[in-house]
């Protein structure tokens, strides 16, 4: 993928709102609450999303993505690779088109299965606490 691709497939994923972390961690330290707490200091709408959390940073949080209020324009995931495998289908299924697999959630096949579902997959680096900007506090 060049560098023109990928800020493409960034401004794409970008230009929709809500969005929702998979994998979002009630742990400040962990980056499952790093991306959600990004997503709010820039202003976005976000759901946390872990099945064994009531609510995340102040924010109800659903069990999986077809327990989500609305309808989310793109996620972040931020879980094991074979958990992301699960995720991944489960995006499909509930129509959701653009996917961010933070660095150290993706696989080989949950990429290939993603870009096979028509959705655009940003994985392999990109990281959304550097495009947006994240400050730790």
């Amino acid at each position: 993928m060049t560098t023109a691709d990928l800020q493409s497939r960034i401004e794409a994923f970008l230009a929709g709102s809500p969005f929702a972390v998979v994998g979002a961690s009630q742990d400040r330290a962990k980056y499952g609450n790093k991306v959600l707490r990004c997503y709010v200091q820039n202003g976005r709408a976000v759901y946390p999303v872990n099945p064994s959390a009531t609510e995340v940073e102040g924010r109800k949080a659903y069990s999986n993505l077809r327990s989500l209020p609305e309808a989310v324009h793109g996620i972040s995931i931020i879980t094991p690779p074979r958990v992301t495998e699960r995720v991944i289908e489960e995006a499909g299924e509930s129509g959701i088109r653009h996917v961010w697999m933070q660095p150290g959630a993706e696989s080989a096949r949950a990429v290939r299965r993603a870009e096979e579902l028509g959705m655009n997959v940003i994985a392999g680096g990109a990281c959304v606490l550097v495009v947006l900007g994240y400050s730790e506090h």
